[in-house]
């Protein structure tokens, strides 16, 4: 029996998403210039001719990966701020969820090297460098209003808001990495000790 364009759409996407997991696991582990295309067609369990029905090359790919990667974040970090909740509450859930991802997600933490090597790398495609210098900076931005809130609360720290949102995410993006690349990572910080960073009652707790 011939499968239906629902069908047909389905299977197209679940192969797309072998590609895309397959590939981020490459490109932060290699590079964009490091990794193959056939080593990903490979890894997706499909030949190299059957991925090019899918993405034209790897350049295409590694942009589809920085765009989906970039959405999801600022989706995540615009669903927080508009959360009907105090500023330090926000922080508070972010900081558990955050946690909780680095600890559980290998796709998260595979992301937060892979943006990391990308922003550095002089192999990226122009495409990709023009999404990231126009995204990346959003989740910045949000927490940063997110600090001045609680400052207005009298609940997080005194300081400059935008370097506290620099901490915040520097910090989760480093823990991500050190997860990422270390089979003894061990166990990591809880994400109070984070807190105490940021508001005054978790530092009074000390």
């Amino acid at each position: 029996m011939a499968r239906t364009a629902e069908q047909n759409e389905q299977m197209r996407e679940v192969r797309k998403e072998r590609i895309r997991e397959e590939a981020l696991r490459q490109f932060a582990e290699k590079g964009l210039f490091a990794a193959r295309i056939q080593d990903i067609a490979t890894g997706a369990n499909m030949s190299q001719g059957l991925l090019y029905h899918y993405y034209p090359s790897k350049d295409a790919i590694f942009v589809d990966l920085i765009s989906d990667a970039l959405e999801k974040t600022n989706e995540a970090a615009a669903g927080v701020k508009n959360m009907d909740l105090s500023a330090k509450e926000k922080i508070l859930f972010s900081l558990r969820t955050l946690f909780h991802t680095i600890e559980t997600s290998q796709r998260f933490r595979e992301t937060c090297r892979f943006i990391a090597q990308a922003v550095n790398s002089s192999a990226i495609p122009p495409e990709g460098k023009a999404m990231l210098e126009e995204k990346r900076d959003l989740p910045y931005q949000i927490m940063k209003e997110i600090m001045e809130e609680g400052q207005k609360e009298g609940t997080v720290v005194e300081g400059d808001a935008r370097a506290l949102a620099v901490l915040f995410w520097t910090s989760i993006n480093g823990l991500a990495i050190y997860r990422a690349t270390r089979e003894d990572a061990g166990e990591l910080p809880g994400y109070e000790m984070m807190a105490r960073l940021f508001l005054k009652e978790e530092r009074e707790r000390i």
